[in-house]
């Protein structure tokens, strides 16, 4: 399954992506960076700011916990904390999630399914997850 990911709410999205991986889909999420978060500016930004200072400076070795700071890792562990990823079943559906920065090549002109209940509504505050990566410090 092909999704793409564009204008899409990143908890509504990744909670139908979780239960869909669970139930033995492999699914692609095209356009991770124009995922919206929901909220202001300043409260996501502090919000993905916090975490990624947490991961690096309580242990500034090469140690965990580490947070990404690219919108297609932050997709992915947004998706890995609502699936059992530490059992087989969690590991082997985890794996069989793809998510890009963009449409890549060999995606264009495949069909692409809607997630109905993943679009926004009466959503007043968003950003991007684009945006939000970059004032993090990613170059993607």
């Amino acid at each position: 399954m092909i999704i793409d990911g564009e204008g899409l709410v990143l908890g509504r999205l990744a909670s139908t992506v979780s239960k869909k991986l669970l139930s033995g889909e492999s699914i692609t999420i095209l356009n991770a960076e124009k995922i919206i978060i929901s909220g202001s500016k300043e409260w996501a930004y502090n919000k993905y700011k916090q975490r990624v200072d947490r991961a690096s400076i309580s242990n500034p070795r090469d140690m965990g916990p580490k947070y990404p700071r690219r919108p297609d890792d932050i997709f992915r562990r947004t998706v890995r904390g609502m699936i059992p990823y530490r059992t087989a079943t969690g590991r082997k559906a985890f794996k069989e999630l793809k998510v890009y920065v963009g449409v890549p090549k060999e995606f264009e002109g495949k069909e692409i399914q809607q997630i109905p209940e993943a679009q926004p509504k009466n959503i007043t505050k968003s950003i991007e997850l684009g945006k939000v990566s970059t004032l993090l410090g990613s170059k993607f």
